[in-house]
């Protein structure tokens, strides 16, 4: 696939998953974490105008010289931003006015990608690409996570889930001690997390095929396990306590049976359906009431090629930390990873809403350990 077609494809597939929205589904926001779905659109086609558009094309005339500050999300090095919890009170433009703004830019862009075919632009625009496509993923579960606080339960799609998944294998693989290279190589792409080869040594290990299921959590939730606290760290329990925490986000109890809010409505929980929405403290403590732990990030790189992965993030024992000589690249591009090296643990893999072709056994996702509203997993290792 040429670079224009790449283009094409990722720019419709943002647009195809707001298919199912009402237009008042665009604006809310909830919390901080989550932004609206017209947000998410304009921002993505904001990056494009802000990051290329503006260097490479003489004399670019801006769409709306205010979206600048409406939707750039945190590149100190670019300007001004509107506040990240109020972006759901921007209600003008409105969502007609973002759809102008994406066909705008993508004309420009278009256009651009025919004149100019340099290995600088074409770096850019992948970047930017890959940029988007974290912006899909993000934007249907924080569509997810509006929809389930409405008391109504809306359906977003009757043939769209980002949980009902079963695990294909089973059993344990055996990985010996020894020194193991780490990091991406090759040409393809990779964010500059990834860089840095390096080798890591480690004891020899069991990890398992499959990922934990609901009937498997559910056995620790009827243990008591939310009400135990030696499984827990100090600070998840911490956590435990101050947020009345007793089942994984969007779970309910009626009636003797688990319920679950998807985007296919408020339905029974699949108990051999792989768990989802879990944050690092519940896998955590999951693992420490089997007797058993999380797999550092390199274990789980070490052994990706052995054991199928794709349908959940998979927290990871591991801070987020930079690879050796690691280095943030000069202006706004650099404030992409690096600044975020702290206070958040890494997953591995890919999830349901990943789009696809936009995983590798590298990837490295990086959350603070109370997040949960990404389709996340736990995988154990003993």
């Amino acid at each position: 696939m040429n670079l224009i077609d790449f283009y094409r494809v990722v720019r419709s597939r943002t647009e195809e998953l707001c298919a199912p929205l009402f237009v008042e589904d665009y604006v809310p926001q909830p919390v901080d974490f989550v932004s609206p779905p017209k947000w998410h659109l304009a921002h993505s086609s904001w990056f494009f105008e802000e990051m290329i558009l503006k260097s490479f094309v003489p004399n670019h005339k801006e769409f709306d010289p205010n979206f600048g500050f409406l939707f750039n999300s945190y590149y100190q090095s670019v300007g001004e931003r509107a506040v990240r919890n109020q972006r759901g009170i921007i209600t003008r433009p409105s969502v007609e006015e973002v759809y102008s703004f994406r066909e705008y830019v993508d004309k420009a862009m278009i256009q651009l990608l025919s004149d100019n075919t340099s290995d600088e632009l074409k770096k850019l625009v992948i970047l930017g690409l890959n940029h988007e496509q974290q912006h899909q993923e993000l934007l249907i579960t924080d569509l997810k996570f509006t929809l389930s606080l409405n008391p109504i339960y809306p359906v977003y799609d009757k043939n769209f889930s980002l949980i009902n998944d079963e695990n294909e294998e089973s059993g344990w693989v055996k990985i010996d001690e020894g020194l193991y290279q780490i990091g991406h190589t090759g040409n393809d792409f990779c964010f500059d997390n990834e860089l840095g080869v390096h080798q890591v040594f480690t004891h020899g290990f069991e990890i398992r095929k499959s990922c934990v299921t609901n009937a498997e959590f559910i056995e620790f939730i009827e243990a008591g396990g939310y009400s135990s606290f030696q499984f827990w760290l100090d600070e998840g329990w911490s956590w435990v306590q101050e947020n009345n925490m007793e089942a994984p986000l969007y779970w309910e109890k009626q009636n003797g049976e688990w319920y679950a809010y998807t985007l296919q409505g408020f339905q029974k929980i699949d108990s051999d359906s792989i768990l989802a929405h879990i944050s690092f403290y519940e896998a955590q403590a999951f693992a420490t009431w089997k007797g058993m732990r999380l797999p550092t990030e390199f274990e789980w790189e070490i052994a990706s090629d052995k054991i199928k992965w794709g349908k959940r993030w998979e927290w990871t024992n591991s801070a987020y930390l930079p690879y050796p000589n690691f280095k943030i690249a000069e202006g706004a591009v650099g404030e992409y990873n690096g600044k975020f090296m702290i206070n958040t643990m890494v997953l591995r893999g890919a999830s349901t809403a990943t789009p696809e072709g936009h995983s590798r056994k590298t990837y490295r996702n990086f959350f603070h350990p109370k997040h949960r509203w990404q389709v996340t997993g736990i995988r154990l290792v003993k």
